[in-house]
């Protein structure tokens, strides 16, 4: 941990992690928000849980809890580790915000923590590993399926990253997932204090010879998973002969009370002609993101 100085301007150096990578989801220092405290238990990642994603948000929980050890040392340190500066210098330097930002940030240490923590909470939202982390909460009719983008279905998705979808049956399909915020590395005084926007996002299109139903359900839960928030759209009727293109749904959870710890999603659908075979609604390339986006 050093202190430099870059024309005039302060900055701070950050040490090296040494020695193997954390688990996935290893847990930040608590009070960040609020007062210092100690480091939450490691929350352990499920087998095949590893991703880059989760590194970057195990590396953003380290030195978060570092910060707040270092701010006890002196009150030269603990300024300097408030200073607004040297966020927002970090910031620009990731590029978390432009030269030209001009929206206002209430605390620029947090923003700066909450983008190096962004990215989608979602396994396997585009089913590149079949339904790996999923769970298969109603699976009637031919059951769910995965299949390819056609070349020209790729050319209409907006993502041209996108190779497969998800595909209902004849009677009702439904999977759901739910993110664990402490083992992603949200804890709990950041959830309660700052309580930052919870954006959802999910794709679906019917097929064009065939009517269908699409539905979603999202819940922000508490430790003992008593809803605090819910989004649940009507359900979306889709009938045949349609155009068949994709369409996106989203929403925004801001304001939400305290105590939020866990996140449920659940999507799916039927077709509404039972026909035997894969006739309902596709869904893909869902995702669920905190905090500020990237500019």
């Amino acid at each position: 941990f050093s202190y430099i100085s870059e024309g005039g301007v302060p900055s701070l150096v950050l040490p090296k992690r040494r020695g193997p990578e954390r688990a996935a989801g290893a847990g930040p220092g608590r009070g960040l928000v609020g007062g210092v405290g100690e480091a939450p238990p490691t929350a352990t990642a499920g087998p095949g849980r590893l991703s880059p994603g989760c590194q970057t948000g195990s590396h953003s929980g380290g030195r978060a809890q570092l910060l707040l050890r270092c701010r006890l040392v002196c009150s030269l340190w603990r300024d300097l580790i408030d200073l607004v500066t040297l966020w927002k210098r970090k910031c620009l330097r990731e590029g978390f915000i432009t030269e030209d930002w001009d929206q206002p940030v209430a605390d620029w240490k947090v923003f700066y923590f909450l983008r190096s923590l962004h990215r989608n909470l979602l396994h396997n939202p585009c089913a590149e590993e079949g339904f790996e982390f999923w769970s298969l909460d109603v699976n009637g009719g031919d059951e769910w399926k995965v299949e390819d983008l056609s070349k020209d279905q790729r050319k209409e998705f907006p993502n041209d990253q996108v190779k497969k979808y998800f595909v209902t049956s004849y009677y009702t399909c439904l999977k759901s997932q739910v993110v664990d915020l402490k083992a992603e590395g949200y804890w709990e005084e950041l959830m309660d204090t700052t309580r930052p926007d919870i954006e959802v996002k999910d794709w679906f299109a019917a097929r064009p010879d065939c009517g269908s139903k699409y539905q979603l359900c999202v819940q922000l839960l508490s430790s003992a998973h008593a809803p605090l928030g819910t989004f649940q759209p009507d359900p979306a009727m889709i009938q045949q002969k349609s155009d068949a293109k994709w369409r996106e749904v989203s929403h925004t959870f801001s304001n939400y009370p305290p105590g939020v710890r866990y996140i449920w999603f659940q999507h799916g659908g039927v077709d509404t002609h039972y026909w035997a075979g894969w006739y309902g609604p596709r869904v893909t390339n869902s995702s669920i993101t905190i905090g500020p986006p990237l500019p």
